[in-house]
């Protein structure tokens, strides 16, 4: 009998975060029985672990493989679930550091002591940014059903990239971004073309402080509670576009909108163009 754990990310309370399935010992499983696990639990995510491959490094028995399954598909990478995985392992086998092999490369997550629970905080592969071609941005926003006069024009669209790909469009106002009724087979339909994991809607509400929320229609999900492989990306978009400095940390609510409230740190340091994002975890039941 496969054990199958629930953990929330981004949050110590079991109630706020998002909700991850944890399988810690997926060595009889196949694709299609994870994927099985994943659909019956219904979670964004739920992420399976393996022995590491060969050459992978880290400290003795915490290595592993993990795999990511939305209820409708595999995803190369997912932030979440990750700190999910960690803060469940952290609770096993003790604080420390851990290196997971992924589909999109190495993730190294670092699990800390924080009051009664666990901390965790991964670093991101290495993260890329690019534009969307103005009939994409277009669609989008019509499946968004939000009017182009509705984005903030110093936070422009792009596609970003650290682990995983995401749309990033700012809203003006923090109504704008708190309205959300999408035409979920119409952006599904975009996300797919353009291979996109999410779309992170933002509204910035100080130097360092944003608000978030992420379709994810692609995952058989209207909305994602916490995403952790968004905030990475989107924290090496606001360096590239100079919206923070070189050293910075960045404080992302998200899942306030759907009663799940949490909050994501993005950490950049100068030098490095990986992205660190960090969280509590907890279990649930």
């Amino acid at each position: 009998m496969t054990e199958v754990l629930s953990y929330t990310a981004f949050s110590a309370d079991p109630d706020g975060g998002n909700p991850a399935g944890v399988v810690l010992d997926a060595s009889g499983l196949d694709e299609a029985a994870m994927l099985g696990i994943a659909a019956r639990l219904g979670y964004s995510e739920t992420a399976f672990l393996t022995p590491p491959p060969e050459g992978l490094g880290g400290e003795a028995g915490r290595a592993f493989t993990v795999r990511y399954f939305s209820p409708k598909a595999e995803v190369p990478f997912c932030g979440h679930a990750t700190v999910a995985t960690a803060v469940a392992l952290g609770e096993r086998i003790g604080p420390g550091e851990l290196l997971f092999s992924t589909q999109a490369g190495p993730v190294p997550v670092s699990v800390v002591s924080e009051g009664d629970g666990l901390r965790a905080t991964l670093t991101s592969v290495e993260p890329h940014i690019g534009d969307i071609a103005p009939a994409d941005l277009a669609e989008a926003l019509a499946a968004l059903d939000w009017p182009a006069a509705d984005l903030d024009p110093a936070i422009p669209p792009r596609i970003a990239y650290a682990g995983a790909r995401h749309l990033v469009l700012a809203a003006a106002t923090r109504a704008r971004l708190a309205d959300l009724a999408y035409d979920f087979p119409r952006l599904e339909a975009l996300m797919q073309r353009l291979d996109l994991t999410t779309v992170q809607l933002v509204y910035r509400a100080g130097p360092e402080v944003f608000h978030v929320r992420d379709p994810f229609p692609v995952g058989g999900v209207v909305e994602d509670p916490a995403t952790g492989a968004a905030a990475a990306a989107f924290g090496a978009y606001a360096r590239e576009l100079g919206l923070v400095g070189a050293d910075a940390v960045l404080t992302l609510h998200q899942g306030e909108d759907m009663g799940r409230p949490g909050v994501l740190t993005v950490e950049l340091r100068a030098g490095d163009p990986r992205v660190r994002v960090g969280g509590a975890g907890a279990r649930i039941g």
